[in-house]
């Protein structure tokens, strides 16, 4: 087995997995909303969520930096707060991943909210449950698959994830050096058995992904 750098590996999994908690912590207030209400602004939020799936990652990765840069308000506000800048940081990266792999979790969780419907929450409220015992009791059992969903879903996207890491968080060894920016590393060195390692090992970890949801979410055949 060639040599391979398992620090890419290991920074991948651990930006990987604290993305998806930032984002079921986040996401699962804003799929309950958008599966919920009437308002005129769902279309806006729900197309602002959905952007990153159609929006090339160095777009976004361009704008980001923009704005986390010294210049970007965003930069200047952490600047202020003694918090430097963000670009070419694991803690940038976070926050970009946090943006790009929204829709991979926030979409499958409204799909889950939206298919319990109303008929049990209803009932939990006419037994006195208050608004969180009734969430907490009732929907976050009924939404299971889809909080299964969205967690392997955005775990496996932002393993993923390319242009938007090698655009704002370039490539430090260690510090943002994630697998698919070592792969193209290895490439570029021409060294091609490190890159099938890497490679291979991801498009496994795609597969067992996917047949795993596709196990999960099979009904089972009548007897």
């Amino acid at each position: 087995m060639p040599e391979i750098d398992m620090a890419s590996v290991l920074l991948s999994l651990e930006l990987a997995g604290l993305t998806v908690l930032i984002l079921l912590l986040l996401g699962t207030p804003v799929a309950w909303w958008l599966a919920h209400t009437r308002s005129r602004l769902k279309g806006l939020v729900g197309t602002v969520v959905a952007m990153p799936l159609v929006l090339p990652p160095t777009v976004l990765g361009f704008y980001l930096l923009l704005l986390l840069g010294p210049n970007g308000p965003v930069g200047k506000a952490t600047q202020s707060l003694g918090l430097g800048l963000l670009p070419f940081t694991f803690a940038g990266l976070v926050v970009a991943s946090v943006l790009y792999s929204m829709p991979f979790v926030v979409q499958p969780l409204q799909n889950a909210f939206e298919a319990i419907g109303e008929r049990p929450m209803e009932v939990a409220a006419s037994l006195r449950a208050g608004p969180w015992d009734r969430f907490f009791s009732v929907a976050m059992p009924l939404a299971k698959p889809g909080f299964l969903t969205a967690l392997v879903l955005g775990f496996a996207h932002t393993v993923g994830e390319f242009g938007l890491v090698l655009m704002l968080g370039g490539n430090i060894p260690g510090k943002t050096r994630v697998i698919s920016v070592d792969i193209y590393n290895h490439v570029e060195a021409l060294e091609y058995t490190q890159a099938h390692w890497l490679a291979g090992g991801l498009l496994v970890f795609a597969f067992c992904v996917l047949l795993a949801l596709q196990s999960f979410h099979a009904k089972p055949r009548p007897m």
